[in-house]
C-alpha cells in the first residue's frame, strides 16, 4: 500500500513580508541620516559695496579675479628683487596673466593695465560688456580686488575705499560656505 502524501507550496506571503519590513528599516535609517547632515541652505549676503566672487560676476570677471589672486605672489617676489613693484609690461613680458596680451586676455575684456601710485594695478577693460574694469591694491599678502563695470571709466586718483565706493567700484570679495559648488542658477 502506497501513502500519498500531499506537499504545500512554502508561503510566500510571510517571506514577503518580511523583505518589505527590511526595506522600511533601510529607508527610515537612510532617511534619518540624510535628514542629521543634511546642510543648511543660508546663504551670507555681502554688503552692497561688495561683489561675492563666485556668484556675482562674469565667467571672464572669474577667470582674471583668479589669476590676479594666482600672480599677487609672483608680484611679491618681484617686489623683494626689484625693491619695487613690477611694471604691467615686466609682468606681461613674464608671461603672467592677466597682464599678458594673448588670445585669453583679449577674449577676457582686453584689459589695458598700468600701474597706480602707490601700490595698485589698474586693468581698463577694453569690453565692458565682456567683463568689467579692476583694480589690485597690493597690499599685504592677500588680495585687494576692486569691479567697475562702467563703459566710460576714468582712472580713479584716490584709492581710498570711501573713494572707490563713491565713484562706483565694487570690492569683490570671496566666501567659502559649503552650498557654492552646489548652487544651480536658473
Amino acid at each position: 500500500m502506497s501513502t500519498t502524501q500531499i506537499v504545500r507550496p512554502a508561503g510566500a506571503g510571510h517571506e514577503t513580508l518580511y523583505v518589505l519590513l527590511l526595506c522600511l528599516i533601510i529607508l527610515a535609517v537612510a532617511g534619518s541620516v540624510v535628514a542629521l547632515h543634511g546642510e543648511s541652505r543660508e546663504v551670507t549676503a555681502v554688503p552692497s559695496h561688495q561683489l561675492d566672487a563666485r556668484r556675482d560676476l562674469s565667467a571672464a570677471e572669474q577667470g582674471i579675479y583668479a589669476d590676479l589672486r594666482v600672480t599677487l605672489d609672483e608680484i611679491h617676489l618681484l617686489q623683494q628683487e626689484q625693491g619695487a613693484l613690477p611694471t604691467p609690461e615686466h609682468l606681461a613680458e613674464e608671461g603672467f596673466a592677466p597682464f599678458a596680451q594673448d588670445a585669453s586676455s583679449v577674449s577676457r575684456g582686453d584689459h589695458r593695465w598700468q600701474l597706480r601710485a602707490p601700490s595698485a594695478y589698474l586693468g581698463l577693460s577694453q569690453a565692458p560688456a565682456t567683463s568689467g574694469s579692476l583694480l589690485m591694491r597690493v597690499q599685504g599678502s592677500e588680495p585687494d580686488i576692486w569691479l567697475n563695470r562702467n563703459a566710460h571709466l576714468t582712472a580713479p586718483s584716490d584709492l581710498t575705499d570711501q573713494a572707490l565706493i563713491a565713484a562706483g567700484w565694487r570690492q569683490v570679495v570671496a566666501q567659502f560656505d559649503a552650498g557654492v559648488t552646489r548652487q544651480h542658477r536658473h
